[in-house]
């Protein structure tokens, strides 16, 4: 009997450890809690979409992109989510996010992810969060497509203007 309810002590223990994983890409890249209480970087629409975006930066991003470093700093992170638009309910000309629609993340870390001009990528999508990518060959896809922006080190966001 003691036998018996250690087994069903560790298999309950093994099921609460799998509950609290994180999400992870195929590539190794898992979601990074917190990430919607860092610094905004800046918004953005893709009309091709219909999506309003936000892109976030941790300290390192945020201080770069500040400064204008460039190339960024290993230890920089952004993240950028993305939301479906709906017309505001009591100002219908103007929009505002509606349904989440995924998050995705840049990681600066030059040797490791060389490959990929010094970047991981990852994307998690929908509401559950669920990991883009049948195999970590799908950062091909983000790294083709910022290939056009290597002379900002492959990252489209810039800052927007501050007036003082």
């Amino acid at each position: 009997m003691k036998r018996y309810l250690t087994l069903i002590s560790l298999t309950l223990l093994a099921g609460i450890a799998t509950a609290t994983e994180l999400p992870t890409t195929p590539n190794g890249i898992s979601l990074i809690k917190g990430y919607a209480s860092w610094q905004i970087i800046a918004p953005s629409y893709r009309p091709d979409k219909d999506h309003l975006r936000v892109v976030l930066g941790n300290d390192v991003a945020v201080q770069a992109m500040t400064r204008g470093t460039r190339p960024f700093p290993d230890g920089a992170v952004m993240a950028k989510v993305a939301w479906t638009v709906r017309k505001h309910p009591s100002f219908p000309v103007a929009v505002e996010p509606d349904k989440f629609v995924q998050v995705e993340f840049m990681i600066k870390d030059a040797k490791k992810y060389a490959a990929t001009g010094g970047w991981g990528f990852a994307r998690f999508v929908g509401p559950e969060l669920k990991p883009y990518g049948k195999d970590a060959g799908f950062v091909q896809e983000c790294f083709g497509c910022h290939t056009p922006v290597k002379g900002n080190d492959y990252v489209f966001t810039h800052r927007p203007a501050y007036p003082e």
